[in-house]
């Protein structure tokens, strides 16, 4: 999907101590790294690894809105190289930070993070390639093939960028790469096979697509275009309880274990502020849409006329 891959940045919002609870998960999701590679046997290791490579890349969010440490050098060292593999953590956090500037949410070229399309690009799309984004737009289709559609959406627009002499982004492959073949050779020497962590790094992916899947909707209003699931359970856990979205995106420096108390002191606030954009669950949200689109690819609020 075209989109513009901006390298802007937002300030690095830095807490005033370190954040002992994200530090802690951070140790305990390392361990279970280890642990899956290194340790457990079979189908154990394989479910555990894609548990630490979906709270890792929580973790990752976590750290580029400045946690845990006032020091942001200090925060990045954390999760600069990525055992997920396929995202840099540079180019994520360039990215990202583009996203949450919420009056360009949704929109196909400004907000890096989008699923919608341009109409007039959508009708000229070949057959094929409506289809295949037409199956990524239910939650199935999302988990299935929605890692690669976002990741060769992903590299073509960071190759476009390089192109055109973007250094962000030219930087944030050269950190990456590194970091790959160090994640590789350490699989290569551990009782894992290979091809056995490249599926778990996907479903990993698709286990975050769950979350990213309605985080956004077209709407009129900036406010009404940010989603509240009301989840508690472990899918709420591995996504650090971006769940409460809008909140996060009205207090972006909040550590993520503080987000469902905010938001039951002011459950209402919230609702009225994204024009009531919810569900009540991740459970709500696969009955849903698991097998039915929620919403049309090209962006329903512009017009194929222009």
């Amino acid at each position: 999907m075209p989109s513009h891959r901006s390298s802007r940045r937002l300030p690095f919002d830095r807490p005033l101590q370190v954040e002992w609870i994200t530090l802690g998960l951070c140790a305990a999701v390392s361990g279970l790294w280890l642990s899956a590679v290194f340790v457990l046997p079979g189908l154990w290791a394989w479910a555990a690894l894609v548990f630490a490579l979906v709270l890792h890349a929580s973790l990752s969010h976590e750290v580029l809105h400045g946690h845990p440490f006032p020091s942001r050098r200090l925060s990045e060292a954390l999760v600069l190289v990525s055992p997920g593999l396929f995202v840099p953590y540079l180019r994520f956090r360039d990215t990202h930070l583009a996203h949450h500037q919420d009056a360009n949410l949704t929109d196909p070229y400004d907000d890096p993070e989008t699923n919608y399309v341009d109409p007039v690009v959508w009708a000229r799309m070949p057959r094929a390639l409506r289809a295949v984004l037409k199956l990524n737009n239910t939650l199935a289709g999302r988990m299935l093939v929605g890692p690669v559609v976002a990741q060769v959406s992903f590299m073509r627009d960071d190759w476009q960028a390089i192109r055109a002499g973007d250094r962000q982004a030219l930087k944030g492959w050269l950190v990456h790469v590194p970091g790959v073949v160090l994640i590789l050779a350490a699989v290569w020497a551990s009782p894992m096979p290979v091809w056995m962590y490249l599926t778990a790094s996907y479903v990993s992916v698709s286990v975050l697509k769950i979350r990213t899947f309605l985080e956004h909707q077209a709407h009129a209003q900036a406010r009404g275009r940010t989603v509240i699931v009301e989840d508690r359970g472990p899918l709420a856990f591995l996504f650090l309880n971006n769940n409460f979205h809008v909140v996060h995106h009205m207090h972006p420096r909040v550590p993520w274990y503080r987000l469902p108390a905010l938001y039951r002191a002011n459950r209402d606030r919230y609702l009225s502020c994204n024009e009531g954009y919810r569900y009540g669950s991740y459970g709500e949200v696969f009955k849903r849409h698991f097998l039915q689109a929620k919403d049309p690819v090209p962006h329903p609020l512009w017009s194929s006329d222009r």
